[in-house]
């Protein structure tokens, strides 16, 4: 199974680290943080096959936004600015898995 590298954007602490952990159990290498400041300085030194953040990014990676408070209007405004995705939390790691293949087949 291909490794991937995440990187969680999420203010949510309890919420970013339950994600990574059960990512991790699935064979991804995820990288947490709680700031957009935090992200944008380790983006600086690292690269990740994807970002699970809860609004918007570099456009360069896929971005999936991840939101327990999102409205149909939300996701088609992240939609339009580029996001890859967007879910609602809480996520469905299987539904995660399949999007993290997609993106996995893409080009880099």
């Amino acid at each position: 199974m291909k490794q991937y590298n995440l990187l969680i954007v999420d203010d949510e602490q309890r919420f970013a680290d339950m994600l990574a952990r059960r990512l991790n159990l699935r064979g991804c290498n995820c990288v947490v943080c709680y700031r957009g400041q935090e992200a944008l300085k380790i983006l600086k030194r690292k690269k990740f096959h994807l970002i699970l953040l809860d609004l918007k990014n570099d456009e360069r990676t896929p971005v999936i936004v991840v939101t327990g408070h999102g409205t149909e209007k939300d996701r088609q405004e992240c939609m339009q600015q580029g996001a890859y995705a967007f879910m609602r939390k809480p996520v469905g790691i299987d539904e995660l898995m399949t999007i993290l293949a997609a993106i996995g087949e893409m080009p880099e």
